[in-house]
């Protein structure tokens, strides 16, 4: 899940989840990271800032550059179990502050997903989800605001159903926007802050042209915020499907005389493998959510605890890769760290 633009009031709910524990976890967890840059040795002191964990892999639309909406997971499809999740969660949350309940699939299509979210927000967590909006009827929308989410993303990558539809087959844009007001308005009816609610655009080239749409849309529903993102193109040498925008302030990749060219930065370091991994449904942990069939698997919670996880070769031994050479590491290969584009 991709970091946000600055915005007071949600900053400042973030911050009011910070405890001593938390902020002296995170300094441990940030100067093992620089000292590991810069010795080019993996230190790993502290334990994770944020964690990314998976309701489940499944979805209801076909976009085409998602291996959840292409189904083509070479990983089985399932739930997240509520036990299983309150049992990691329980290892976790004293240094843990931010958690995002998202990798792959619509979160909403779990049953027991927002008793999660509660459960998360019962510990003082942060919690933030994406969603494409298709299941805020009216009591999940109440549901929503009650468990106390804090942040909620809402994909969003057209204002017209043909636009729409074009990135997000399979979708109803009608749905989107039902969703968007209805949780808006038990925001008002239950005067709750939370969750911060964001339209999300994914800029690619049928919709490029509807920027100022969309921010126009969010102002009339009452949406909280617009960002604008990159889209990640897996053959972006030769873009079939057409979704590179020509726009290239909201392109990942450059023209060449060739085609594409990926427009990233390849830094031998990675802040997500310090302080931000990712659990999958059935207990893998992956390094980061680039790594969308969770190929690198680092460890197994049906197995291990996640403390020992954390802390073991295989762990080390990929913070080493990332030292050595990130160019050689497939995931890291079309990673847009330093290429998103966030913007009102």
């Amino acid at each position: 899940m991709p970091m946000a633009r600055f915005n007071r009031r949600d900053s400042f709910n973030l911050l009011s989840k910070l405890t001593r524990r938390r902020a002296w976890n995170g300094l441990k967890v940030l100067s093992s990271y620089y000292i590991s840059k810069w010795t080019k040795r993996p230190v790993q002191w502290g334990y994770p800032v944020s964690v990314s964990f998976e309701p489940t892999t499944s979805c209801n639309l076909r976009c085409p550059e998602c291996p959840s909406g292409l189904r083509a997971f070479t990983r089985p499809t399932g739930m997240l179990q509520k036990d299983f999740f309150s049992q990691t969660i329980d290892q976790l949350h004293k240094e843990l502050l931010y958690l995002v309940f998202y990798f792959q699939g619509e979160p909403y299509l779990n049953p027991s997903f927002l008793d999660m979210v509660r459960y998360a927000s019962q510990k003082k967590i942060y919690t933030a989800t994406s969603t494409n909006a298709h299941y805020l009827d009216d009591a999940n929308a109440k549901l929503t605001i009650e468990s106390g989410l804090d942040r909620l993303i809402i994909s969003i990558d057209g204002t017209t159903q043909e636009v729409y539809e074009q990135y997000r087959v399979g979708g109803q844009l009608h749905k989107v926007i039902e969703g968007a007001k209805k949780l808006v308005k038990w925001k008002k009816e239950l005067k709750s802050k939370t969750p911060f609610v964001v339209f999300q655009f994914l800029v690619v080239k049928p919709n490029e042209h509807q920027l100022e749409d969309v921010k126009k849309l969010a102002k009339e529903i009452g949406v909280d915020d617009v960002w604008f993102k990159t889209a990640q193109v897996y053959d972006y040498e030769n873009d079939p499907n057409g979704l590179i925008p020509e726009n290239e302030k909201y392109s990942r990749y450059g023209k060449t005389t060739n085609g594409y060219a990926f427009k990233g930065r390849l830094a031998n370091h990675c802040w997500r493998l310090w302080h931000d991994p990712v659990i999958t449904w059935d207990g893998l942990v992956a390094p980061c959510c680039f790594d969308k069939d969770a190929k690198h698997r680092l460890g197994d919670l049906k197995k291990k605890s996640f403390k020992e996880i954390w802390k073991n070769g295989e762990y080390s031994k990929f913070r080493q890769q990332i030292l050595r050479g990130r160019k050689n590491i497939d995931i890291c290969s079309n990673c847009s760290e330093g290429t998103k584009v966030w913007e009102r």
